[in-house]
């Protein structure tokens, strides 16, 4: 198949890339930048120019591909409406495009936010519904185009989806650890995080390609809750720095943005996901990675 990634040089959609060529696929990949198109062309893939506010290119890339893997998002948390406007129009464009063709649109989401306090499978509604949800609602307005011939498909990632080079929530927060000489976890640390492999997802998102149906959502996850507490003692020991737990009056001035985040229960499971797509989780996992010393160089 020809298919059209956005979020080409991004973090998931540079280790999606070898894994649909190896898969036989052609790939065009969205650049918004001659360092990204330089990336994405060293991948193997195409080039096309554009960003995701140029939707004259969203919808020509659509038009000339068999499936469009849509990865990229503006993760801009001072223009948070924003951003979920621009990834609402990016998805109409793209859905309106592929309307009619019974083609593929798989779509990027997330975990956080499905079932706060216990887990969450791929059966739990997004409950971000309408323009001004966060992500603009992508998921559900995506599920929209079921009904007009897409097979639309939604990708949910674990929050932390970790490996040599992340610079993600994980990142931030061994970043944090080290400005302050305390890895912090908020309150007891039992409320859970996620996580699963860059490379697992990558994977994932290939085998969704081929198997998922349309309306469906697969869920990114390899572990489906650890204890932030635990996060937060892995990262004190790849840093050789203190644990501490950080009163939730605290939890901003600590961590910033971050912390209101860090402080969610959000596990998530992925059975349903491996079931359906033959899937299993095979690389290492978040402690192992921590571990091997990714996040503490420099």
């Amino acid at each position: 198949m020809r298919i059209f990634v956005t979020g080409a040089s991004g973090w998931i959609g540079s280790a999606v890339i070898p894994e649909l060529i190896a898969a036989g696929h052609t790939v065009e990949g969205l650049a918004r930048s001659d360092a990204s198109a330089a990336a994405v062309a060293a991948s193997g893939a195409r080039v096309r120019r554009g960003t995701l506010d140029d939707l004259e290119s969203l919808r020509a890339g659509a038009a000339a591909s068999d499936a469009v893997i849509h990865l990229a998002f503006k993760h801009d948390f001072s223009d948070y409406a924003g951003a979920g406007r621009t990834e609402r129009a990016a998805v109409e464009a793209i859905g309106d495009t592929l309307a009619g063709t019974g083609r593929p649109f798989l779509l990027a989401a997330g975990v956080a936010g499905l079932a706060p306090g216990r887990v969450a499978t791929e059966r739990d509604a997004s409950p971000a519904v309408g323009p001004d949800a966060p992500r603009g609602g992508g998921e559900q307005f995506a599920f929209e185009y079921v009904d007009r011939g897409v097979r639309a498909v939604s990708l949910r990632f674990a929050p932390s989806v970790h490996g040599d080079g992340d610079h993600g929530f994980l990142a931030t927060l061994v970043r944090i650890a080290k400005e302050n000489g305390v890895a912090g976890y908020v309150g007891d640390g039992a409320n859970r995080w996620p996580a699963v492999n860059r490379q697992d997802v990558a994977s994932m998102v290939a085998l969704a390609l081929e198997h998922a149906p349309a309306g469906t959502a697969v869920q990114g996850v390899a572990e489906e809750g650890i204890p932030t507490r635990d996060i937060a003692e892995g990262i004190g020991r790849a840093l050789g720095v203190p644990t501490a737990s950080i009163a939730p009056e605290h939890v901003d001035d600590h961590f910033g943005w971050i912390g209101r985040f860090f402080a969610l229960d959000i596990a998530a499971s992925s059975a349903i996901t491996q079931e359906l797509l033959g899937w299993t989780p095979t690389h290492p996992t978040l402690a192992e990675d921590l571990a091997a010393g990714y996040y503490t160089r420099g």
